[in-house]
């Protein structure tokens, strides 16, 4: 009995080990690996395989109200007709550990840091086939899509205590696949 509660013991502290990045410092999900690198944020978990029924979910906590970068990797070679396909379902889970109220939550594409995606790079928030009911947040109660002149998605007519977990769900496509793209995230706060 004694060594069936150690094999348990162990296998348990393997999986919780496996639940974290890789060596690496990335969290791998589908086809991409998930950075917070650029700081600002830390990464809690990524799980999920980036389709419809089962997007990529990254869980997160914000400690502040200013705009941080998700960085995002292919995690296979890109090849035509091979993967990843430039396509897949995302979910973003934020803890809101800002200590401020959040009114509206904007999240923009670039392929090149600090450039906003702009529609001849082929990233986008589903552009070619833009489909509402695959945009989805447990606290805002509409968005707004905006294609050109950059690829912005933002969320409003709500709001995000500190320490509520807003969740934000859409369609990420990219007609050109390259190995490395970024996602910044912009809370909103409310300003006199």
């Amino acid at each position: 009995m004694t060594r069936h509660l150690r094999i348990l013991a162990a296998l348990l502290t393997l999986s919780l080990i496996s639940a974290g990045p890789a060596d690496d410092g990335r969290w791998y999900a589908g086809d991409y690996s998930f950075s917070d690198e650029l700081g600002g944020f830390r990464i809690l978990s990524v799980t999920g395989s980036g389709t419809k029924a089962d997007p990529i979910e990254v869980s997160e906590e914000l400690n502040s109200a200013s705009p941080v970068t998700l960085v995002i990797r292919a995690a296979k070679p890109i090849q035509h007709h091979g993967f990843p396909e430039g396509a897949f379902h995302l979910r973003v889970v934020t803890v809101n550990k800002s200590g401020l109220a959040w009114i509206e939550f904007e999240f923009e594409l670039q392929e090149i840091l600090g450039k906003p995606s702009d529609f001849y790079d082929g990233l986008s928030f589903d552009q070619t086939n833009p489909n509402p009911d695959l945009i989805s947040s447990n606290r805002f109660a509409r968005f707004e899509n905006h294609f050109e002149k950059f690829d912005r998605l933002r969320f409003a007519s709500g709001h995000v205590d500190p320490l509520d977990r807003p969740a934000f769900g859409f369609f990420i496509t990219d007609v050109t696949p390259v190995t490395e793209f970024y996602l910044v995230q912009d809370p909103r706060v409310p300003f006199s």
